[in-house]
Protein backbone atom coordinates (compact mmCIF):
# COMPACT_ATOMS: atom_id res chain seq x y z
CA UNK A 1 0.00 0.00 0.00
CA UNK A 2 1.35 3.25 -1.13
CA UNK A 3 2.00 5.74 1.62
CA UNK A 4 -0.29 9.09 2.04
CA UNK A 5 1.57 12.18 0.88
CA UNK A 6 3.00 14.64 3.11
CA UNK A 7 2.65 18.20 2.61
CA UNK A 8 6.14 20.07 1.46
CA UNK A 9 7.46 21.33 4.39
CA UNK A 10 7.22 25.16 3.46
CA UNK A 11 9.32 26.86 6.65
CA UNK A 12 11.88 28.08 4.18
CA UNK A 13 12.04 32.27 2.50
CA UNK A 14 14.23 31.37 -0.55
CA UNK A 15 14.65 29.15 -3.49
CA UNK A 16 16.69 28.61 -6.67
CA UNK A 17 14.97 26.23 -9.19
CA UNK A 18 17.08 24.74 -11.88
CA UNK A 19 16.62 22.86 -14.83
CA UNK A 20 17.47 22.08 -18.43
CA UNK A 21 14.80 24.17 -20.51
CA UNK A 22 12.76 26.92 -20.62
CA UNK A 23 9.06 25.35 -20.47
CA UNK A 24 9.85 21.93 -17.79
CA UNK A 25 9.04 24.26 -15.07
CA UNK A 26 5.80 25.04 -16.50
CA UNK A 27 4.59 21.45 -16.84
CA UNK A 28 3.41 21.38 -13.31
CA UNK A 29 5.82 23.27 -10.72
CA UNK A 30 4.88 26.65 -12.04
CA UNK A 31 1.81 26.18 -9.85
CA UNK A 32 3.33 25.63 -6.58
CA UNK A 33 5.91 28.57 -7.36
CA UNK A 34 3.08 30.62 -7.88
CA UNK A 35 2.17 29.52 -4.11
CA UNK A 36 5.59 30.05 -2.89
CA UNK A 37 5.96 33.57 -3.72
CA UNK A 38 2.16 34.18 -2.76
CA UNK A 39 3.93 33.46 0.38
CA UNK A 40 6.44 36.44 0.47
CA UNK A 41 9.44 33.23 -0.57
CA UNK A 42 11.96 34.72 -2.83
CA UNK A 43 12.33 32.07 -5.73
CA UNK A 44 14.79 32.39 -8.90
CA UNK A 45 15.04 30.53 -12.23
CA UNK A 46 18.37 29.29 -13.38
CA UNK A 47 18.01 27.34 -16.93
CA UNK A 48 21.32 24.99 -17.63
CA UNK A 49 20.16 26.12 -21.97
CA UNK A 50 17.91 28.21 -23.91
CA UNK A 51 15.84 25.31 -25.47
CA UNK A 52 17.31 26.23 -29.11
CA UNK A 53 16.70 22.73 -30.17
CA UNK A 54 13.62 22.63 -28.90
CA UNK A 55 11.29 24.01 -32.49
CA UNK A 56 12.08 21.95 -35.51
CA UNK A 57 11.22 24.44 -37.60
CA UNK A 58 12.89 27.14 -36.18
CA UNK A 59 16.78 27.98 -36.33
CA UNK A 60 18.84 27.58 -33.02
CA UNK A 61 20.19 31.18 -33.22
CA UNK A 62 16.41 32.67 -33.57
CA UNK A 63 15.09 29.94 -31.05
CA UNK A 64 17.17 30.09 -28.49
CA UNK A 65 16.33 34.05 -27.92
CA UNK A 66 12.68 33.64 -28.26
CA UNK A 67 12.63 30.83 -25.43
CA UNK A 68 14.53 32.91 -22.97
CA UNK A 69 12.15 35.52 -23.56
CA UNK A 70 9.15 33.51 -23.24
CA UNK A 71 10.88 31.94 -20.07
CA UNK A 72 10.85 35.40 -18.74
CA UNK A 73 7.26 36.17 -19.38
CA UNK A 74 6.26 32.67 -18.06
CA UNK A 75 7.80 33.50 -14.50
CA UNK A 76 6.59 36.77 -14.19
CA UNK A 77 2.96 35.19 -14.06
CA UNK A 78 4.55 33.08 -11.06
CA UNK A 79 6.05 36.05 -9.23
CA UNK A 80 9.90 35.13 -10.49
CA UNK A 81 11.80 37.98 -11.66
CA UNK A 82 15.51 36.76 -11.75
CA UNK A 83 15.63 33.82 -14.65
CA UNK A 84 19.30 33.16 -15.96
CA UNK A 85 20.41 31.14 -18.04
CA UNK A 86 24.34 29.19 -18.06
CA UNK A 87 24.25 28.84 -21.92
CA UNK A 88 25.36 25.03 -22.44
CA UNK A 89 23.91 23.38 -25.16
CA UNK A 90 20.35 22.21 -25.85
CA UNK A 91 19.51 18.49 -26.61
CA UNK A 92 23.24 17.52 -25.56
CA UNK A 93 23.60 18.66 -21.93
CA UNK A 94 26.55 16.78 -20.55
CA UNK A 95 26.59 15.33 -16.71
CA UNK A 96 29.75 16.25 -15.97
CA UNK A 97 32.68 18.57 -13.99
CA UNK A 98 31.63 21.78 -15.74
CA UNK A 99 27.94 21.53 -15.03
CA UNK A 100 28.23 20.47 -11.36
CA UNK A 101 30.75 23.70 -11.50
CA UNK A 102 28.27 26.25 -13.07
CA UNK A 103 25.68 25.12 -10.29
CA UNK A 104 28.04 25.31 -7.65
CA UNK A 105 28.46 28.49 -8.50
CA UNK A 106 24.86 29.71 -8.79
CA UNK A 107 23.90 27.81 -5.84
CA UNK A 108 26.58 29.78 -3.80
CA UNK A 109 25.39 32.96 -5.61
CA UNK A 110 21.83 32.95 -5.35
CA UNK A 111 22.37 31.30 -1.12
CA UNK A 112 19.09 29.93 -1.28
CA UNK A 113 17.63 27.78 1.65
CA UNK A 114 16.07 25.10 -0.89
CA UNK A 115 16.70 23.97 -4.57
CA UNK A 116 14.16 22.78 -6.90
CA UNK A 117 14.62 20.82 -9.67
CA UNK A 118 12.75 18.67 -12.25
CA UNK A 119 11.84 14.94 -12.66
CA UNK A 120 15.36 12.98 -13.70
CA UNK A 121 14.55 9.44 -13.42
CA UNK A 122 14.89 7.38 -16.50
CA UNK A 123 11.29 6.77 -17.12
CA UNK A 124 8.09 8.39 -16.56
CA UNK A 125 6.31 5.59 -16.50
CA UNK A 126 5.66 2.04 -18.37
CA UNK A 127 6.65 2.94 -21.99
CA UNK A 128 7.90 6.11 -22.14
CA UNK A 129 11.33 7.36 -21.75
CA UNK A 130 12.73 10.67 -20.05
CA UNK A 131 14.93 13.08 -22.34
CA UNK A 132 18.30 12.76 -21.72
CA UNK A 133 18.87 16.39 -20.64
CA UNK A 134 16.49 16.11 -17.65
CA UNK A 135 18.48 13.20 -16.44
CA UNK A 136 21.88 14.87 -16.59
CA UNK A 137 20.88 17.89 -15.14
CA UNK A 138 19.33 15.95 -12.13
CA UNK A 139 22.02 14.39 -11.23
CA UNK A 140 24.08 17.30 -12.05
CA UNK A 141 21.57 19.36 -9.52
CA UNK A 142 21.80 17.19 -6.59
CA UNK A 143 25.73 16.93 -7.06
CA UNK A 144 26.16 20.15 -7.58
CA UNK A 145 24.03 21.15 -4.39
CA UNK A 146 26.26 19.32 -2.48
CA UNK A 147 29.48 20.74 -4.14
CA UNK A 148 28.16 24.19 -2.82
CA UNK A 149 28.47 23.18 0.55
CA UNK A 150 31.85 21.76 0.72
CA UNK A 151 34.82 24.48 0.26
CA UNK A 152 37.60 21.94 -1.16
CA UNK A 153 35.71 21.25 -4.06
CA UNK A 154 35.53 23.98 -7.00
CA UNK A 155 38.50 26.24 -4.97
CA UNK A 156 38.19 28.44 -7.70
CA UNK A 157 34.81 29.81 -6.31
CA UNK A 158 36.42 30.95 -3.31
CA UNK A 159 38.94 32.69 -5.22
CA UNK A 160 35.76 34.28 -6.56
CA UNK A 161 34.35 35.37 -3.11
CA UNK A 162 31.94 32.77 -3.34
CA UNK A 163 32.02 30.83 0.05
CA UNK A 164 30.18 27.53 0.68
CA UNK A 165 26.32 27.33 1.35
CA UNK A 166 24.39 24.18 2.86
CA UNK A 167 20.82 23.99 1.29
CA UNK A 168 18.30 22.57 3.66
CA UNK A 169 17.15 20.43 0.82
CA UNK A 170 16.19 19.42 -3.28
CA UNK A 171 12.27 19.68 -3.85
CA UNK A 172 12.03 17.10 -6.96
CA UNK A 173 9.25 17.63 -9.32
CA UNK A 174 7.97 14.35 -9.96
CA UNK A 175 4.90 12.20 -11.72
CA UNK A 176 2.84 10.68 -9.03
CA UNK A 177 3.28 8.30 -6.74
CA UNK A 178 5.69 10.94 -4.54
CA UNK A 179 6.70 11.39 -0.98
CA UNK A 180 4.83 14.88 -0.72
CA UNK A 181 2.71 17.15 -2.68
CA UNK A 182 2.17 20.66 -2.53
CA UNK A 183 -1.82 21.71 -2.67
CA UNK A 184 -2.28 24.94 -6.02
CA UNK A 185 -5.90 24.64 -5.92
CA UNK A 186 -5.87 28.75 -5.32
CA UNK A 187 -2.60 29.03 -7.87
CA UNK A 188 -3.73 26.02 -10.64
CA UNK A 189 -4.54 28.80 -13.08
CA UNK A 190 -1.29 30.75 -12.65
CA UNK A 191 0.17 27.50 -13.60
CA UNK A 192 -1.79 26.99 -16.26
CA UNK A 193 -1.33 31.14 -17.63
CA UNK A 194 2.86 30.42 -17.51
CA UNK A 195 2.75 27.57 -19.38
CA UNK A 196 0.55 29.63 -22.00
CA UNK A 197 3.19 32.00 -22.16
CA UNK A 198 5.85 29.50 -24.11
CA UNK A 199 3.53 29.96 -26.77
CA UNK A 200 5.91 29.38 -29.74
CA UNK A 201 7.18 26.23 -28.18
CA UNK A 202 3.65 25.08 -27.80
CA UNK A 203 2.71 25.74 -31.46
CA UNK A 204 5.84 23.61 -31.85
CA UNK A 205 4.33 20.69 -30.55
CA UNK A 206 1.62 20.92 -32.94
CA UNK A 207 -0.98 18.31 -32.52
CA UNK A 208 1.45 16.50 -29.20
CA UNK A 209 -1.13 16.16 -25.95
CA UNK A 210 1.56 18.63 -24.05
CA UNK A 211 -0.01 21.13 -26.22
CA UNK A 212 -2.94 21.88 -24.58
CA UNK A 213 -1.81 23.33 -21.24
CA UNK A 214 -5.09 23.58 -19.21
CA UNK A 215 -6.02 19.75 -19.98
CA UNK A 216 -2.47 18.51 -20.09
CA UNK A 217 -1.66 20.44 -16.63
CA UNK A 218 -5.05 19.41 -15.19
CA UNK A 219 -4.83 15.59 -15.92
CA UNK A 220 -1.72 15.29 -13.44
CA UNK A 221 -2.69 18.09 -10.76
CA UNK A 222 -6.64 16.19 -10.11
CA UNK A 223 -4.88 12.67 -10.30
CA UNK A 224 -1.68 14.03 -7.43
CA UNK A 225 -4.82 16.26 -5.83
CA UNK A 226 -6.88 13.01 -5.34
CA UNK A 227 -4.47 11.37 -3.77
CA UNK A 228 -3.40 14.50 -1.35
CA UNK A 229 -7.36 15.18 -0.76
CA UNK A 230 -7.34 18.59 -2.50
CA UNK A 231 -8.79 19.45 -5.78
CA UNK A 232 -5.03 20.68 -7.60
CA UNK A 233 -2.15 19.14 -6.19
CA UNK A 234 2.20 18.95 -7.39
CA UNK A 235 3.77 16.41 -6.53
CA UNK A 236 7.54 16.20 -5.10
CA UNK A 237 10.05 14.45 -3.79
CA UNK A 238 12.13 15.66 -1.18
CA UNK A 239 15.64 15.23 -1.00
CA UNK A 240 18.29 16.18 1.91
CA UNK A 241 21.91 16.74 0.56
Amino acid sequence: MTEPMKPVDESWSSALAIVAHPDDLEYGTAAAIARWTSQGKTVAYCLATSGEAGIDGMAPEECGPLREQEERDGAAIVGVDVVEFLGHPDGVLEYGLPLRRDIARAVRRHRPDVVITGFFGESWGPGTRNQADHIALGRAVVDGVRDAGNRWVFRELLADGLEPVKVQSVLVGVPPPATHAVDVTDHFDLGVRSLEAHAAYLRGLGDNAMADPREFLESFARQTGSAFGVKYAVAFDVLTV
